[in-house]
């Protein structure tokens, strides 16, 4: 069935919409029914990583974004559910070169179906990737049409719709009830999770270390989470805009310097607000399991996953904090810490899923340096 990736700035590419089901081109009213249930819209990214499609899709940082993945073919290794970074796939599309369907595999395809997710494929995605790395990143839309100049119509129609949703992205992602899980360590730490659409790995990394986390919803007052008597404060990842995320970085000003405060990507936007710095959009972010980093704190260079569209300015940032991580391909801030106030903000995932791993041992750095380390010596 031909399908047409159609950006905003009016670029049309044209493809292959796939259907589990060869019926379906053989019937009018199936047709669609297809075309109501799979015409998509979001902004449109592109992700370099060779594997990782399930972690990707259901990162809730990928909220409203139809994804370009780089890497040719898709869907080669099927469905594992621990793989899966939340409760539900999030992207609003999945464009990629070649999705491997046979007799054998087909649970990807029938995963991204069940959960309404159109797939594009048999577009020229190396060519893509460069319009959008020289454009920057648009808003667009998967749609069924006869022709471009119908794609044109029906996408205009599916974006400005799109684009009515409320600007805090955090809230439509955060869990809307506290959850309480426990950890591995009976004497650790009890650490509170800000959730602005948090990974399950990072979940996961916590509990290796702590005897209990806590997860909030993003906008949960102070005094709600100051009243569960945190030792250490998560903010998490999450997608949008940081500066439309509402209440969050007035809630952490007041944790500064009082508990130790790990951020990861949007929860390392959010720090970064609360301390009176600002942020600004990427001209295409930074998406993939292959960026290098410079890492001051472990003393290290590795190569990195990272998810973003915005980044802190470092010019902004008060003078006690200290840049100790930067992304080696364009030198943006990467990740500040303040040993005073005993902070850090990473703007990459070390958490990782997709890998790789080198940056995982920052949770050991926050709970071993910042939290047990910080309260030995008081």
């Amino acid at each position: 069935m031909i399908g047409f990736l159609v950006l905003e700035s009016g670029e049309v590419f044209a493809g292959s919409l796939f259907s589990e089901s060869s019926e379906v081109r053989k019937d009018l009213f199936a047709v669609k029914d297809f075309e109501k249930k799979f015409s998509r819209a979001g902004e449109v990214v592109f992700n370099t990583s060779h594997f990782g499609y399930e972690e990707i899709a259901t990162d809730p940082s990928y909220f409203s974004q139809i994804v370009v993945i780089t890497a040719p073919q898709q869907g080669n290794y099927g469905v594992n559910d621990d793989f899966w970074e939340s409760r539900r796939i999030w992207i609003e599309g999945f464009v990629c070169l070649q999705t491997q369907y046979s007799e054998r595999e087909q649970s990807w395809i029938k995963r991204l179906h069940e959960s309404q997710v159109p797939i594009l494929t048999g577009l020229d995605t190396r060519m893509l990737t460069m319009h959008l790395r020289k454009q920057g990143t648009p808003w667009g839309a998967v749609v069924i049409a006869k022709d471009k100049e119908e794609a044109k119509v029906k996408a205009k129609v599916l974006i400005d719709e799109k684009k009515k949703i409320q600007k805090d992205w955090v809230f439509e992602v955060s869990r809307k009830e506290t959850e309480t899980q426990t950890g591995e360590i009976p004497f650790g730490p009890k650490v509170a999770v800000l959730d602005f659409g948090v990974k399950e790995n990072i979940l996961r990394q916590l509990k290796k270390y702590a005897s209990e986390i806590r997860i909030f919803n993003s906008r949960t007052s102070f005094d709600t989470i100051a009243s569960y008597k945190p030792e250490a404060l998560m903010l998490t990842n999450g997608p949008g805009d940081p500066a439309d995320v509402q209440q969050a970085a007035e809630v952490v000003k007041p944790f500064i310097g009082q508990i130790p405060i790990f951020g990861i990507c949007m929860g390392h936007q959010i720090l970064s607000l609360a301390l009176g710095a600002k942020t600004y959009k990427l001209k295409f972010g930074h998406r993939g399991s292959n960026h290098p980093i410079q890492d001051l704190l472990l003393k290290k260079i590795y190569v990195s996953s990272q998810n973003h569209g915005y980044a802190v300015d470092e010019k902004t940032l008060p003078k006690d904090v200290i840049v100790t991580q930067r992304n080696l391909n364009d030198q943006t801030v990467a990740g500040f810490y303040s040993q005073e106030r005993n902070f850090l903000g990473i703007q990459y995932h070390p958490e990782a899923c997709p890998g790789p791993h080198e940056a995982s041992e920052l949770f050991k750095y926050f709970f071993e340096e910042m939290i047990l380390n910080k309260k030995n010596r008081k």
